[in-house]
């Protein structure tokens, strides 16, 4: 019993400990905040460029708020960033779509759909200000009865998923999926 009550307390200082830290963005801005781990052991590697395709397909629990899957995309990149890699050091690219989809379209499109605005634009926006080459699945459009002219001007629309994960992928980019 002694023992748990003590693995118990060191668990507790090591959450509050965490607790105490702000937030850190070092290369997607007000997104994705993650924080320090100083006895972290495993890090990225600084002699790697790092290339990765994320197959982007879960949404939101409801339309008010941010795509998570997306905001993950924002972690990875600011986890790369607090483990020394330089923004120019990591190529990602996203293919959009399934629940995903909807997140892409422009405000007037999301309105009109869910009568909130799209609080995923910003995030996009910051996205492609730090490198991220955006797509959605082109069927997934179709599916979703979206009118590819009222996707995200950030956002390009590939012919589909598939294709543009197998593509990234035998170019040599690791696959994730979120």
């Amino acid at each position: 019993m002694e023992r748990l009550m003590i693995i118990c307390f060191i668990i507790f200082c090591q959450f509050y400990s965490l607790s105490g830290q702000e937030a850190q963005y070092p290369i997607v801005k007000e997104y994705g905040g993650i924080y320090k781990i100083e006895k972290a052991t495993v890090l990225p590697d600084n002699n790697l460029d790092y290339r990765i395709v994320i197959d982007i397909v879960s949404g939101p629990d409801s339309p008010e708020q941010l795509n998570p899957a997306l905001n993950n995309v924002a972690r990875l990149m600011n986890l790369h960033g607090l483990g020394g890699i330089q923004p120019g050091k990591i190529e990602i690219v996203l293919a959009i779509h399934g629940k995903a989809t909807v997140a892409v379209v422009d405000n007037d499109a999301y309105l009109k759909r869910f009568n909130v605005d799209n609080p995923n634009l910003g995030l996009i926006d910051h996205l492609k200000k730090a490198g991220v080459k955006l797509t959605v699945c082109g069927q997934s459009l179709l599916g979703s009865e979206i009118d590819p002219a009222e996707v995200n001007p950030d956002v390009e629309i590939a012919l589909s998923m598939l294709t543009t994960v197998t593509t990234y992928q035998l170019r040599g980019f690791a696959f994730l999926r979120f």
